[in-house]
C-alpha cells in the first residue's frame, strides 16, 4: 500500500486491469486443463471396469445360447430315440445354464463397481464458486 509518508506504491498496486486479466486466464485455463487430466483418468479406470463386466455378459450369452442349442438336440434326441443317449445332451444344457447364471451374477457385480466421474464432477461443481472469488463455500 502506498502511505501519506511518500513511499512508491508496490508492483501489485500498480499492475493493470489486462494483467489481472491475464492471470485470471492463465488461472482458469491451468484449472480447465486440469479438469480434463482427471476426467481422462476416472473415464480410463471406468472403462476398465465397464469392460470387465460386459465382459461376462458376454459370456452369459454365449452360455445361454449353447443352452438353448444342448436343450434343443437333448430334447429332439429324447423324443427320436426314447433311450439312451438322449439324457447326456440334457446333462451338458444343465452345464452350460449353470455357467450362464455364473457369468450373469459376476458380470452384473463388475458393472455395479462402476462409479463415473465423481472426483471430477466434485471439482468441476466448485469452479463457479473459485471464478467469484468464493473458494471457502467450497470446502
Amino acid at each position: 500500500m502506498s502511505s501519506a509518508y511518500g513511499e512508491s506504491p508496490s508492483p501489485e498496486e500498480t499492475r493493470s486491469i489486462g494483467e489481472i486479466l491475464g492471470d485470471v486466464s492463465r488461472n482458469v485455463t491451468t484449472l480447465l486443463r486440469q479438469e480434463v487430466e482427471l476426467a481422462k483418468a476416472e473415464v480410463k479406470e471406468s472403462t476398465s471396469k465397464a469392460s470387465k463386466g460386459v465382459g461376462m455378459f458376454v459370456g452369459a450369452a454365449v452360455a445361454g445360447l449353447l443352452f438353448l442349442v444342448f436343450l434343443s438336440v437333448s430334447a429332439w434326441w429324447g423324443l427320436g430315440l426314447h433311450i439312451g443317449n438322449e439324457w447326456s445332451g440334457l446333462v451338458v444344457a444343465l452345464i452350460w445354464a449353470v455357467i450362464g447364471a455364473i457369468l450373469a451374477v459376476v458380470g452384473k457385480k463388475e458393472l455395479e463397481k462402476v462409479k463415473g466421474l465423481p472426483q471430477t464432477a466434485d471439482s468441476v461443481s466448485k469452479i463457479p464458486d473459485a471464478l467469484k472469488g468464493h473458494e471457502e463455500n467450497n470446502r
